[in-house]
């Protein structure tokens, strides 16, 4: 197996394996529309291979559509001045039937030593909180709560009236 930069020509292997990885994170409570933003991610997956902000995992023999796993990450932007440079890893995902063999964490160091590389200093992700397998795979790797986000769903109430008079 190896860990590579890909090229263009697997921009839509990565990304029917993105709608993979959106669906499988519906489970844990994702509103993400995994089909819905195909079009979108295989802009923005396009957009990190030219930025170089993408791995690949591929077996040793493998072809650009023989994708095992990817990652994608970047330096984080925003307006605000902050202390430590961070990068932001995202979209780490590995085939299903290939799991637990070790490619999510090759992913994961390659996209940490990039980072590294580009004078980050810390790295940011995030995971579903009811996605214990992910959450517990990032705690081995060192990872530590840093913030934690809060949801609440808001009831509305429905117009009995459908005939608007």
């Amino acid at each position: 197996m190896r860990i590579e930069r890909p090229t263009a020509s697997a921009v839509d292997a990565l990304a029917e394996l993105w709608v993979d990885l959106a669906a499988d994170q519906r489970t844990h409570g994702s509103h993400l529309l995994a089909a819905a933003n195909h079009a979108s991610i295989r802009e923005s997956l396009a957009q990190r291979i030219v930025s170089g902000g993408v791995f690949v995992a591929r077996e040793d023999d493998g072809d650009d559509d023989d994708v095992l796993g990817f990652v994608t990450f970047y330096p984080e932007s925003g307006g605000y001045e902050q202390d430590t440079d961070r990068g932001v890893v995202e979209n780490l995902y590995v085939i299903p039937e290939r799991r637990g063999e070790g490619i999510g964490s090759d992913l994961l160091t390659a996209a940490e030593d990039a980072l590294a590389e580009g004078g980050m200093e810390a790295i940011t992700l995030d995971a579903m909180a009811t996605n214990e397998r992910a959450r517990r795979f990032y705690r081995r790797h060192g990872y530590e709560p840093h913030r934690v986000e809060l949801e609440r769903r808001l009831e509305r109430e429905t117009d009995t009236n459908e005939g608007g008079g």
